[in-house]
């Protein structure tokens, strides 16, 4: 890698907080990137957008992404500093879009023949209650029920019969006017950190809940993270070109988290991409980037090298 120079990026704003469902999660992310690069010798800067106008942006010459959620890894925010002229870490204006929509990138997936377990879309104008019970005949049972634009784990549910999926979808579209319905996949879950054309090592996660859920993710602090992961040589190859591809075909760039689960049949499956996975000193892309030998603060700076 070239030198890291931290002048040549000016006064850097670290975007963290905002206004999604999201938002504690980003606080913790942005105060340890922000801290980072600050002992990295960065001229960085707390900010919040949901505490000053994005129009005071215009005083910083760059900008570390780690908004999670609506506002920021949606393209929003993206697009406000494509206007201003802004380098900027992360994927662009599209990437972000569709990657944080995720009926529309498992209709990307599907297009390109990427493995993706099968799915129902709910629209919450057109849902009636008799809709349940035939998705369930279509999928089988369970399911797991996701808001389309929601990160986090945020508003997800399994459901085991019709009435219970009539509750969830209920619950999933105070989240989202759009819902989506997958077949449930009975394996582990593992991550993919991308850092530019780079898949780090897979990560399998471990959990006694009953998936991945939020608190599994951020509160009870008993998920397993196991790296090396478990897989052979030849098969932590194959998902990481699978993450590749499928980190692609969404249009994501710079850096990410491609989730994969492995099926009762042995197959890979992809669940979704995130742009701007968390980023705590303990979370995925961290842990990932730690098995190569690199810091935290070696991280952020290659992240912030990748900004344009």
């Amino acid at each position: 890698m070239t030198e890291f120079v931290p002048e040549r990026f000016g006064k850097v704003a670290v975007l963290f907080g905002g206004s999604s469902a999201e938002r504690a999660v980003s606080l913790n992310s942005g105060a340890a990137v922000l801290a980072a690069l600050q002992r990295s010798g960065v001229d960085a800067h707390k900010f919040d957008p949901a505490e000053r106008p994005v129009a005071e942006l215009a005083g910083f010459e760059s900008a570390f992404i780690v908004l999670h959620g609506r506002g920021g890894e949606d393209g929003s925010i993206q697009g406000a500093l494509d206007l201003m002229q802004i380098p900027y870490t992360g994927s662009r204006v599209m990437g972000c879009a569709v990657a944080m929509d995720k009926v529309r990138t498992k209709w990307l997936w599907a297009g390109l023949a990427l493995p993706t377990a099968k799915f129902e879309v709910v629209e919450k104008e057109t849902f009636c209650d008799k809709d349940a019970a035939a998705i369930m005949a279509r999928l089988g049972a369970p399911v797991m029920v996701k808001p389309a634009n929601e990160g986090s784990s945020v508003g997800m549910a399994k459901a085991a019969d019709p009435a219970a999926l009539q509750s969830a979808i209920e619950a999933a579209l105070h989240y989202d006017e759009t819902v989506l319905v997958e077949a449930w996949i009975d394996g582990p879950e593992y991550t993919v950190a991308i850092l530019g054309d780079q898949a780090l090592p897979v990560i399998k996660m471990e959990t006694d809940h009953e998936f991945y859920d939020y608190d599994a993710k951020y509160v009870t602090g008993d998920t397993r993270y196991l790296i090396p992961c478990g897989l052979s040589a030849d098969e932590e190859q194959a998902m990481q070109a699978i993450a590749l591809q499928a980190f692609r075909a969404v249009g994501a760039t710079g850096w990410g988290r491609v989730d994969v689960m492995r099926d009762a049949d042995g197959q890979f499956q992809l669940l979704e991409v995130n742009t701007v996975p968390g980023m705590t000193e303990t979370s995925l892309v961290p842990k990932a980037a730690k098995a190569v030998g690199l810091s935290f603060e070696q991280l952020v700076c290659r992240v912030l090298a990748k900004a344009h």
